[in-house]
């Protein structure tokens, strides 16, 4: 009888001790919630997969419709003769070779108008920007000084010279671009070996005489791109005026537009760029190298600097430049045309909160634990766990096909819905219920207006959690947290 009577008051085992103990529960969910952090790291790693695979796919678009074009101001290409020794030792006239150098001529001025047609393409559930634009290039080269150059008139080849004009990338191009040339219609054809100034260089001999003042050039074609059109602007003083169908571009580089106009779904934007920061001189003497990498990887191009490596080899300079003049990204002006809404980068911000979420949670779900007189079991708040867990891969799986913001409604209220219900069953008690619920989801309307917020979401995020800091010191203000331990303690 005594034996009976005992048992009821022998001590507790380890693991009764922590479901009844508000203190080591309380550790034993603060460890949980740092455990969590594996799955969340998961899910990130997934994020970066789909992401890579998205972009992987992207590529591919680009690829078969057009990479990111670069239109270049043309360069006048005058070749000249120049006798070198063919070793140093030897001097005589029977030791003596010509070679072929070219003198390369910068325009005075260059007038380029676009007009650029941006529109989705899709391969599967993936989707790229691609465009399609009609280009002018049109201004003149001015009077040629030679004499400049030190270079004896004679040896000068007028006949040979030829007009370069450069672009990214060949697939781009609709059809054949036209020049006129004072006048003249001239027919422009590839250059893979010769006067490789640009990364896929349009060469055409153009009539040119040591008398000419004006020059007058005019190129027109229609290309096509993906994500971005950049211009090098290569003139003494070089124009700018650019009109799409986009909502959104971005304007980067080495100068904003003077004027701009974004309207619901158009754009139009003008640039006056003089030659004060360009790296190269008007004109030069040499050989025919690069003078421009270009990296299609950089979305931002005020944000290049020495550690980012070029897409194209990097050759020797021409004279007047050096390697770390060569031109590229921001020496160009950029328009960006990417995606208003990139639905893994968003994903990546959210789940990056996931942690503040499930830890705001759990400490709403004990506070209400103490405050209602309901015991949550821990292997409960497991699952509950895995619910807000699994609430990212929801949001991701649903991004891709029905877009950022409804996949966050659907997904923010399946994971209510469900916690709710499951907190509704474990206390019997609907109000319980509805306020978890409650504050669940304004946890994730917290998260939702903090991404719409961009530059301001450090600023308002400090201070939500500020706030939601504040109501929670309050409330453990009006706890008993002892009331738990005494009544086990007394049973």
């Amino acid at each position: 009888m005594d034996n009976n009577n005992s048992s009821p008051m022998e001590p507790s085992s380890l693991f009764e001790k922590i479901s009844n103990s508000t203190v080591l529960k309380l550790f034993v969910i603060l460890f949980l919630s740092l455990i969590l952090l594996i799955p969340l790291a998961l899910i990130r790693d997934l994020i970066e997969e789909r992401k890579s695979r998205e972009q992987g796919v992207s590529g591919g678009i680009a690829l078969n419709w057009g990479k990111d074009q670069v239109v270049s101001s043309p360069v006048l290409a005058i070749p000249y003769r120049e006798t070198v020794p063919l070793s140093a030792e030897k001097t005589e006239k029977s030791n003596l070779r010509e070679e072929t150098k070219w003198i390369f001529v910068l325009p005075k001025t260059s007038n380029i108008v676009t007009a650029i047609s941006p529109q989705h393409l899709s391969r599967g559930i993936y989707t790229s920007v691609v465009y399609s634009s009609n280009i002018t290039v049109e201004g003149n080269f001015g009077k040629l000084n030679p004499e400049k150059l030190e270079i004896p008139v004679e040896n000068i080849d007028w006949k040979g010279s030829k007009l370069i004009f450069g672009i990214q990338d060949f697939k781009g191009l609709g059809k054949r671009p036209t020049l006129n040339w004072d006048g003249q219609d001239i027919v422009f054809d590839p250059d893979f070996n010769n006067l490789n100034l640009f990364n896929q260089n349009l060469v055409c001999a153009v009539p040119l005489t040591p008398q000419d003042d004006n020059n007058h050039f005019k190129i027109k074609l229609d290309l096509k791109g993906s994500k971005s059109l950049n211009f090098l602007p290569l003139s003494d003083q070089t124009n700018i005026q650019a009109k799409g169908n986009w909502a959104n571009p971005s304007f980067t580089g080495a100068f904003l537009p003077s004027k701009r106009n974004t309207e619901a779904s158009n754009f139009s934007a003008s640039w006056e760029i003089p030659s004060f920061s360009r790296k190269l001189p008007q004109q030069w003497v040499g050989d025919a190298h690069n003078i421009y990498r270009f990296d299609a990887n950089i979305e931002n191009a005020n944000d290049t600097n020495d550690t980012n490596e070029p897409t194209t080899p990097q050759t020797t300079t021409p004279p007047g430049t050096s390697a770390n003049n060569l031109l590229d990204n921001t020496d160009m002006i950029t328009i960006h045309f990417l995606p208003d809404i990139n639905n893994y980068q968003k994903t990546t911000r959210v789940a990056k909160y996931g942690i503040l979420i499930i830890i705001l949670t759990f400490t709403s779900l004990l506070f209400t634990e103490v405050i209602k007189k309901k015991r949550v079991h821990i292997i409960q708040y497991i699952l509950i766990g895995a619910a807000m867990v699994l609430f990212y891969t929801l949001l991701l799986a649903l991004s891709e096909h029905i877009g950022f913001n409804l996949a966050y409604v659907t997904a923010t209220m399946a994971t209510v819905l469900l916690i709710g219900s499951f907190i509704k069953a474990i206390t019997k008690d609907a109000k319980t219920a509805a306020l978890l619920s409650s504050i669940l989801g304004i946890f994730y309307l917290f998260i939702y207006v903090l991404m719409q917020l961009r530059d301001y979401s450090l600023i308002a995020g400090t201070i939500g959690i500020f706030i939601i800091l504040a109501i929670l010191m309050r409330v453990s203000t009006k706890i008993n947290w002892y009331q738990f331990d005494n009544d086990h303690a007394d049973q």
